[in-house]
């Protein structure tokens, strides 16, 4: 038994009933998510008729992001979607931080999907553009991958994006001080590579099979941002290197990435929560 983050029927991050059963019968899934009043909704594009009748696309909202798009004229349809996405709306978010809040339905999409068998998650500010099911056949099942991610384009060690961050003022020198300290003193070598593999992702677009041994790297990448820093980029190397089972991931190249996305960039910046 592995503790998987905080998902739980009194953990919060509600659906209603409804959006649930959806959910539940969902095989194969490409999602996304806007908290706070974010980006705006990119309707993917290129997928074939196959896919449209075997792939769901859910797009999981707030109730700000709700109005925010309400205010702009995109209403949800009666059937809960808006173009090829069902919307679903999630209530009573469990963090301040909408970055945190964004982090479940991105690494815990085998709690929300129990019985999906493969999923491809689409960060808010790109368009999917490639058909789902051949993207699965060409970043996973060609190469007997379970784990699909970029590669990070312009960084090849954990230690030199925590500057990174720090520059950018993505998080305060101090959280990421006691992150990069902690993975040092737990052994986390400078290597730029694992397994002959680039350590940096750059985790905009994450393709997986739902084994046993994705979920759990995913529930353990999820308590590393919780525990640390929301920069998941810091944490992928460190529960690569600690996972060692972990071998069969394909970290395709930024220029794969670039094909299977338009990057729109983030429109407006999300609320926090408040009390």
């Amino acid at each position: 038994m592995v503790h998987c983050g905080f998902y739980s029927k009194n953990g919060g991050f509600k659906v209603s009933d409804e959006d649930k059963n959806y959910m539940e019968a969902c095989k194969v899934v490409v999602s996304t998510c806007a908290f706070g009043g974010g980006d705006d909704l990119y309707q993917p594009i290129g997928m074939s008729e196959a896919s449209l009748q075997k792939v769901c696309y859910v797009a999981f909202w707030d109730e700000i992001t709700l109005a925010a798009q309400e205010a702009e004229g995109r209403k949800i349809g009666e059937n809960h979607f808006i173009g090829k996405w069902r919307i679903v709306i999630v209530r009573d978010l469990p963090f301040r931080d909408q970055r945190l809040n964004g982090k479940i339905p991105k690494m815990l999409g085998h709690r929300l999907f129990p019985h999906a068998r493969y999923s491809i998650w689409v960060d808010s500010k790109s368009q999917f553009r490639r058909d789902p099911l051949g993207v699965l056949e060409a970043l996973l099942w060609r190469s007997n991958s379970v784990l699909a991610i970029s590669e990070h384009g312009a960084r090849s060690s954990v230690y030199d994006e925590a500057k990174a961050v720090v520059k950018k003022n993505k998080a305060t020198p101090e959280e990421v001080e006691v992150q990069l300290t902690q993975y040092h003193q737990d052994g986390l070598p400078e290597d730029k590579r694992f397994n002959g593999k680039k350590a940096l992702a750059e985790a905009s677009i994450i393709v997986r099979h739902h084994t046993p041994l994705t979920n759990l790297f995913m529930c353990l990448w999820f308590n590393e941002v919780v525990r640390f820093t929301s920069r998941d980029q810091l944490s992928f190397p460190y529960v690569l290197w600690r996972l060692k089972v972990l071998k069969n991931i394909n970290m395709f190249p930024v220029c794969t990435r670039k094909d299977l996305v338009n990057s729109m960039g983030h429109i407006r910046k999300a609320k926090p929560l408040t009390n």
